[in-house]
C-alpha cells in the first residue's frame, strides 16, 4: 500500500526572525554558503492534517515564526518494506530541491534511520516515546526492529532531542549529544475557560462531573481498561461521574474545550515519553491524575491540585473522587508559560546551531 506522501513550506521571508546568520557550512557533501534565514527540512509520519503528531508540526511552525525556513515531508502511516525504497527516493529529491542546511526527523524508527540513509547534511532526531520504548500496540518483532532502527539513526545524528530524561537513558550511543526538550503547548489554544462556557460550546446539557481520558490511536497503551476500572472505583463515591474518551480522530480544536469542560485528567499508560496531553491541560488548569511515568512527575511538580499514584484502580479512583466533585482549577497555566511553543522553539535553534558546528 502506497504510503501517503506530501511537502509543504512553512514561509519566512530571507532576513527574518532570530535564525543564525550567514555562515559557510561543510559537509561531506560539499561546502555551500547560506544566507538568512536558517532552512530546515522536517520529516514527520504520517499526513499533514488531524490529531497525529500534531504537535511536532506546531513545533514546526513555531521555529518558523522565528525566522527559520521550513519545509516539512509526511511519510504516510500505510508503511511496509516495499515503501521504504519510494521514501528514500522522496527524502532525497526533496533535500536536493530545498537544499536544507539541517533535516530534522520527529521520530527515531524508520523515519530516523530513513533520514540517516537520505543525506550527510546535519541530522538532527528527535526521539519522542514508542521510538525507543517497548509498544505492546504492535507486535513484539516490530517493536523490537523499530527501537533498533531507533539507535542505529542516533549514530548518525549530529545532535539529538528526547522529550524526557527517561527517554535518553534509553539511548545505546550518543546520550552526550542528546538535549532534553519536552514538545511545547500552544498557550494561546489551550487556555482557561469557564467551565460553563466550555460545555455550552460543546452542547453538554449536563452538569455532571466528567474524567477526561486520552485513548488516542493506541488505548491498549494508554491503558483505556485501567482508566475504566478506575472510573468505576470512583463512582462508589461518585455515582455520577462521567468518562470522556478523546480518540486519534478527535478535532484538534476541541481538544482546548474538552479540557475546559472536564474535572480532571487522567492518565495510566505504561510508557510515556513527554505526554503533551498533560501540558495542555497544565495549560488549561484542569488538574490531573496520573499515574508516574515518562517526564509527568517532573512536568507537574509544584502544579496542584495533582496527585500522582500506582496504576491500581482503587488508588487512581480515590484520587478522582477526591478531586472532580469539587470543580477546582489548578495553577499549571502559570507553570506552563515555559513550556510554550516559542520559548521551546528558541531552544530548538539552538540545536540545529550546535547541528551545525
Amino acid at each position: 500500500m502506497a504510503a501517503a506522501m506530501e511537502a509543504r513550506a512553512l514561509g519566512a521571508s530571507r532576513g527574518a526572525g532570530h535564525a543564525p546568520s550567514a555562515r559557510h557550512v561543510q559537509g561531506a557533501d560539499r561546502t555551500w554558503r547560506r544566507a538568512l534565514p536558517l532552512r530546515v527540512l522536517a520529516v514527520i509520519p504520517g499526513g499533514p492534517a488531524g490529531a497525529s503528531m500534531i504537535f511536532a508540526r506546531r513545533q514546526m511552525e513555531a521555529v518558523a515564526r522565528l525566522g527559520v525556513e521550513v519545509r516539512t515531508v509526511y511519510l504516510g502511516k500505510a508503511w511496509s518494506p516495499a515503501v521504504l525504497p519510494g521514501l528514500l527516493r522522496l527524502l532525497r529529491r526533496e533535500i536536493a530541491s530545498f537544499d536544507p542546511d539541517v533535516v530534522h526527523a520527529h521520530f527515531g524508527t524508520a523515519t530516523g534511520l530513513l533520514c540517516a540513509a537520505a543525506t550527510r547534511r546535519p541530522l538532527v532526531v528527535t526521539y519522542r516515546g514508542s521510538d525507543l520504548n517497548a509498544c505492546p500496540a504492535i507486535p513484539p518483532w516490530r517493536s523490537r526492529v523499530g527501537r533498533l532502527c531507533s539507535q542505529l539513526a542516533a549514530l548518525r545524528a549530529r545532535r539529538i532531542v528526547c522529550v524526557s530524561e527517561q527517554l535518553r537513558r534509553r539511548l545505546w550511543w550518543r546520550r552526550g549529544r542528546a538535549t532534553v526538550l519536552p514538545s511545547g503547548v500552544d498557550v494561546d489554544l489551550f487556555r482557561p475557560l469557564p467551565q460553563a462556557q466550555a460545555r455550552a460550546r460543546m452542547g453538554w446539557t449536563h452538569d455532571r462531573p466528567a474524567v477526561l481520558f486520552n485513548a488516542g490511536r493506541e488505548p491498549a497503551v494508554k491503558r483505556l481498561d485501567v482508566a475504566q476500572a478506575a472510573v468505576e472505583a470512583a463512582r462508589v463515591l461518585v455515582p455520577d461521574l462521567e468518562l470522556v474518551v478523546m480518540w486519534g480522530d478527535v478535532d484538534p480544536q476541541r481538544v482546548p474545550l474538552l479540557m475546559n469542560g472536564c474535572d480532571c485528567l487522567l492518565l495510566t499508560s505504561d510508557h510515556e515519553g513527554s505526554p503533551n496531553v498533560v501540558k495542555e491541560a497544565m495549560a488549561c488548569g484542569l488538574p490531573v491524575v496520573s499515574v508516574d511515568v515518562g517526564d509527568v512527575r517532573a512536568r507537574l511538580a509544584g502544579v496542584q491540585p495533582t496527585r500522582i499514584v500506582p496504576q491500581e484502580a482503587a488508588a487512581l479512583g480515590a484520587a478522582i473522587a477526591e478531586l472532580a466533585p469539587h470543580r477546582v482549577r489548578s495553577n499549571g497555566p502559570q507553570a506552563a508559560r515555559e513550556l510554550s511553543q516559542a520559548t521551546l522553539a528558541r531552544t530548538l535553534l539552538e540545536v540545529y546551531a550546535a547541528a551545525l558546528e
